[in-house]
């Protein structure tokens, strides 16, 4: 059966594992990531997650039999530094993907040590604590130009109909000098942007808005760098001509965010 291509927020840090304001903040975002399996017609075979901190001169696929943890957060409480996630990688899966790639004109490289970033083991210790589901990791090219980013996703459609789900792990909302402002009219009116292009009943007119992404109303204040956007660029291109929907909507510390959902 096919899978679905899902954009999902995945808080911020180990934000789950802490106490006070950022993990209260972030209860909705849970209680959605636990049920996210549950809400599928069918259990994927593996997972192919686009992590927003994962960046390569060339996109790149992770190739690892048995990923270790890449802890590149800063300053949390020791025991988030002792997590841990040993799903199984996907390194034949791997090779499947790089040649869909290939097929596509993107050059893509494999890298047989590279673990699961935050952008991976946050929101899949929460998505799929059992850790059984072979996991695929893609970065990002670090160009972060948009449109190649949607064109990488078309490449990998292929992959849905193989059992395959599809993930873009980054957040709707990144800035994190502002994010405890106070301040919601800018990420309010970002959401409701970024709402409308995904849901738009034509992909065509979906594609090309978010390929001028940063044209939108409050793009910069909500997106200084756009990393944690591109995730669903690739979502987007995977989705083909599915209409999006948004599955996921509330607000952390006042700032609004949205996950998004095409199949």
């Amino acid at each position: 059966m096919r899978q679905p291509a899902i954009f999902i927020s995945h808080g911020g840090g180990p934000c789950f594992w802490v106490d006070g304001p950022m993990a209260r903040a972030f209860d909705g975002l849970k209680a959605y990531l636990a049920g996210l399996l549950a809400s599928l017609a069918e259990r994927p075979r593996a997972i192919l997650i686009v992590s927003a901190h994962w960046e390569e001169k060339r996109v790149t696929l992770g190739a690892a039999k048995a990923p270790g943890m890449i802890f590149d957060y800063y300053g949390f409480p020791e025991h988030t530094y002792r997590l841990t996630y040993p799903a199984p990688g996907a390194p034949e899966l791997a090779e499947q993907a790089r040649g869909l790639l290939a097929a596509s004109g993107v050059e893509a490289a494999l890298d047989a040590a590279r673990g699961f970033d935050h952008g991976v083991f946050v929101p899949m210790l929460i998505v799929e604590p059992g850790a059984t589901i072979p996991i695929l990791t893609l970065s990002l090219r670090d160009d972060l130009d948009p449109a190649f980013h949607i064109g990488v996703g078309a490449a990998l459609a292929p992959l849905r109909d193989d059992g395959v789900l599809i993930l873009g792990s980054g957040n709707s909302f990144h800035n994190l000098r502002t994010f405890f402002d106070g301040e919601a009219r800018a990420a309010a009116g970002f959401d409701a942007w970024l709402t409308d292009a995904v849901t738009k009943p034509s992909p065509e007119e979906r594609n090309a808005l978010l390929a001028q992404w940063s044209e939108a109303p409050f793009a910069r204040a909500c997106h200084p760098r756009e990393e944690h956007l591109l995730p669903l660029m690739v979502v987007a291109g995977v989705a083909g001509a599915d209409v999006g929907r948004r599955v996921f909507h509330d607000a952390a510390v006042g700032k609004a965010i949205s996950g998004f959902a095409f199949g």
